[in-house]
């Protein structure tokens, strides 16, 4: 048995009471902010979170018995939750990134080969050791960004062994990691080239070979699709989403990213956990997530990297949609681990409030994954995820842009990582 007590913050968190549902509309701004705050944990488990002088005065023995670490000046807050993210595959593309430079499309270049075709060819080639080692420096580099809870998806296989090998990779790194890793099969990530002329094909192959398989290994939770025009149609989409769901499996789709082409309304229909990017969702789509509760996952960073315009986060919750944000880490289109990074681009470029911004990468984020229960705030009997940045109001998260002011990660009630010890 071991207590940690974290204590003196300038402000303190909490983000409280959206456990079971997460924030909409005004909801978003209330951060349950607790000055000279303090939070006690015990092993794993956050015991109690109040003013200092509170905890101080009711917990005598167990905070004689704490590690203590006073964040006096700081801010302390729940641990990021980056609940979109193609954490494990090989290769790089900053090759394309040059020629995206000079004027060529993204959807241009997949079509002629590279984009995502480019890096299934790096995954299909590289070794699980391969894998494993580069992931794992992208997984510690978000560690240092104040990240606690990561989803990961495949989809660079799209064959069964590649897509497996993903998965398992994925599964050793949840095993010898730190991190809690949510996984998430995406074998319809788009239509590989050797079935470009025969796509019906490859989505039976997924739906008939590949989803059962999953399920069976229980090697995933959720399943996602890239729902767009030159990818899979709303009609594939939707074949793909009930396949998993009849095979335990929880919808998830790539919606609206280039443009408007039913993919909210699909996430709606189908009880889509999240529908994710949305830079081009339409009105009834976006009606329609409300309706049904669907977490639009934002992708700041994606829509920064393409160099267009970002996705319309102030109307999506004004809509009554809870939002959520996302790094979309990924080789293509977002090459970044920073959560904050996300959190500046969503006040800056999509109309969030500083407020709004830190909800959406905590509890949101952590309900666009099914785990608004257990992470995602401060609140007594969830996990013992902390983070203390180096900032003295929780308004400087957005104002200082392309600034990591991560200072010590707490997860699970250890200390993961801090610049303390520097």
């Amino acid at each position: 048995m071991s207590y940690l007590f974290i204590k003196n913050a300038n402000e303190l968190i909490t983000v409280k009471g959206f456990s079971h549902e997460p924030a909409r509309k005004e909801q978003m701004n209330e951060l349950g902010i607790i000055n000279n705050g303090a939070v006690l944990m015990k092993d794993e488990t956050i015991v109690a979170v109040d003013e200092t002088s509170k905890l101080e005065s009711s917990y005598p023995e167990e905070i004689a018995q704490a590690k203590v670490v006073n964040a006096t000046g700081k801010v302390v807050a729940p641990g990021l939750v980056d609940p979109h993210t193609h954490l494990v595959f090989a290769g790089s593309r900053e090759n394309e990134y040059n020629m995206r430079l000079q004027g060529a499309s993204y959807m241009k270049i997949m079509e002629e080969g590279g984009g995502i075709h480019a890096t299934t060819r790096a995954t299909r080639k590289a070794s699980f050791e391969e894998m494993y080692e580069q992931s794992l420096r992208r997984l510690n580099k978000i560690v240092e960004h104040g990240v606690t809870t990561v989803e990961a998806k495949s989809g660079y296989g799209m064959d069964w062994d590649v897509e497996k090998r993903q998965l398992d990779v994925a599964h050793k790194l949840e095993e010898e990691h730190p991190l809690d890793i949510v996984h998430t099969f995406m074998g319809a990530h788009v239509i590989p080239q050797e079935y470009k002329e025969k796509p019906d094909e490859f989505v039976d192959l997924v739906c008939e070979e590949m989803i059962p398989k999953v399920a069976e290994l229980n090697l995933a939770e959720f399943n996602d699709v890239f729902c767009e025009r030159g990818v899979y149609t709303p009609e594939q989409s939707r074949k793909i989403l009930e396949a998993g769901k009849k095979h335990g499996l929880l919808p998830k789709i790539h919606a609206d990213e280039i443009e408007p082409y039913e993919g909210a309304e699909l996430a709606a229909e189908v009880g889509a956990v999240s529908a994710d990017h949305l830079l081009k969702v339409s009105d009834r789509g976006l009606e329609m997530m409300a309706e049904k509760g669907v977490v639009a996952v934002l992708l700041p960073g994606t829509a920064f990297f393409l160099m267009t315009e970002a996705a319309d986060g102030r109307k999506a919750i004004d809509a009554g949609v809870p939002v959520a944000l996302s790094t979309d880490c990924n080789p293509g289109s977002s090459p970044s681990v920073s959560m904050p990074f996300m959190m500046n681009l969503a006040s800056l470029n999509m109309g969030m409030t500083p407020a709004e911004a830190i909800t959406a990468a905590t509890i949101n984020a952590a309900h666009a994954i099914n785990r608004g229960e257990t992470v995602g705030s401060l609140e007594a009997g969830k996990k013992a995820d902390v983070v203390i940045w180096d900032l003295p109001n929780y308004m400087q998260f957005t104002y200082h842009y392309g600034v990591n002011h991560t200072e010590t990660v707490v997860k699970n009630g250890d200390i993961i990582f801090s610049k303390r010890d520097l």
